[in-house]
């Protein structure tokens, strides 16, 4: 139990792909003008990672190390052809906002890095929960950053209208450079949050820049210089 806790608190925090590894930026960058776009997204790779993270690992040991990133092109690219068909079938609405960015599923590399560095080294059953935990993450990231771009630039959350009638949408945010105002803004606000929790500071006068502190009493700074 500890272990697939720590698969899913690694994927959806610890290296988040967007926020922490930055991979995968193409459809996060293009696809989230709106919250059902990124949601949908998520959900369609978070199942391709879960299943391609699962096959490969039970494969590991027949796949010959020659031939093994051609081989995990291969079972992707299966899972991305069963999803597109499936998506085109039953939700035809966002299928086609979508529209190319569910093909390149196959190349996406967040499902190729961790095939290469997990389920092609780990047991099946902890490769699920590395694709499961990574999907989850990606998942909330595009949802997150889809939900603040359609909130700003068009005054609505998943297709519903909730800013008031004199609210004047930020086109901007709708557009591509809105896409990297939004980011920027998350990964700064999650790297702020994790920084503080990394090194909380007993001293509620301190500031935690102890290069530039001139407080020859504090005693944090001496037990940084002394652990250097």
């Amino acid at each position: 139990m500890k272990k697939i806790l720590e698969r899913l608190y690694n994927g959806i925090i610890k290296e988040n792909p967007t926020f922490v590894l930055m991979l995968g930026m193409c459809p996060t960058l293009a696809v989230t003008t709106s919250a059902i776009n990124g949601l949908g997204m998520g959900l369609s790779t978070c199942a391709v990672l879960i299943m391609s993270n699962l096959i490969i690992s039970l494969l590991r040991k027949i796949i010959p190390d020659r031939v093994r990133m051609p081989a995990y092109i291969v079972v992707v690219a299966s899972l991305v052809t069963v999803v597109d068909l499936l998506m085109q079938a039953y939700v035809r609405g966002l299928y086609a906002s979508l529209g190319l960015y569910i093909p390149l599923i196959v190349v996406n590399c967040i499902i190729l890095g961790r095939a290469e560095a997990y389920a092609s080294k780990n047991p099946p059953f902890l490769s699920l929960f590395d694709g499961l935990g990574m999907g989850i993450g990606f998942t909330l990231a595009l949802t997150v950053i889809g939900l603040i771009r359609e909130l700003i630039g068009k005054g609505s959350v998943f297709g519903f209208n909730i800013m008031p009638s004199f609210y004047e949408p930020v086109s901007i945010m709708i557009m591509a450079p809105g896409a990297f105002f939004v980011l920027a803004a998350l990964c700064a606000i999650r790297n702020a949050v994790m920084i503080k929790r990394k090194q909380p500071l007993p001293e509620k006068y301190c500031t935690g820049h102890c290069a530039s502190c001139m407080d020859a009493s504090c005693s944090i700074g001496k037990k940084e210089d002394n652990q250097q």
